[in-house]
C-alpha cells in the first residue's frame, strides 16, 4: 500500500450518442488494445439489437436495469491474521458494485462463442434484465461466499 495521497478519481466523460455515462464505461470496459471505434461499434450494435427485440423500451434503461441487477452488494477479501488467511465479506463501494458489474457483462458476452460480440453482448444484457444469466450467477455466487464466510466479518477493518 501506498503510503501518498489518495488518487484522485477522474470524472468519466459522457457518451456522443447517447449522453450517458454508463454507455461510456460500457465501451472503455468493451474496449481492447485502445480501439475504441470497434469497441463503439460493438456496444452501438448490441443497443440496435436490444431496441429491435424490445421496441416498446429504451435501450439505455434496459443497461440500466442490468447492471442494477448484476451489481454485487458484498464480496469477499483475504485477511491475514496471525498466520491465517481468512475470507472476510465486506460492503462493495457504488463505484466498484458498477465495474464488477460490467466486467462481469462483458466477460460472459465474450465468453459466447460461435457468434458476434454485439449479439452475444445483447444477449447477456437482455438476461441480466430479465433477472437470469452469466452474470447473475456470478452475482449470486460471490453473495453466498460472502454468507458462507459470514462468521469471519469481525476481523473487518
Amino acid at each position: 500500500m501506498s503510503r501518498r495521497r489518495q488518487a484522485s478519481k477522474r470524472p468519466v466523460t459522457s457518451d456522443a450518442k447517447f449522453g450517458s455515462t454508463l454507455v461510456n464505461r460500457l465501451v472503455n470496459t468493451v474496449m481492447r488494445s485502445g480501439n475504441k471505434s470497434t469497441a463503439q461499434r460493438i456496444v452501438y450494435g448490441a443497443f440496435d439489437q436490444l431496441s429491435e427485440k424490445n421496441p416498446a423500451s429504451n435501450p439505455l434503461e434496459i443497461l440500466q436495469r442490468a447492471v442494477d441487477n448484476a451489481k454485487p452488494r458484498l464480496e469477499i477479501k483475504p485477511r491475514r491474521v496471525g498466520g491465517a488467511t481468512y475470507q472476510v465479506p465486506v460492503e462493495v463501494t457504488s463505484d466498484r458494485q458498477f465495474a464488477l458489474a460490467l466486467r462481469w457483462l462483458v466477460d460472459f458476452a465474450d465468453a459466447r462463442k460461435g457468434i458476434p460480440m454485439k449479439e452475444a453482448l445483447a444477449a447477456e444484457i437482455m438476461e441480466a434484465f430479465q433477472g437470469q444469466g452469466n452474470a447473475i450467477r456470478k452475482r449470486d455466487d460471490v453473495h453466498k461466499m460472502a454468507q458462507a464466510n459470514k462468521a469471519f466479518a469481525h476481523f473487518r477493518w
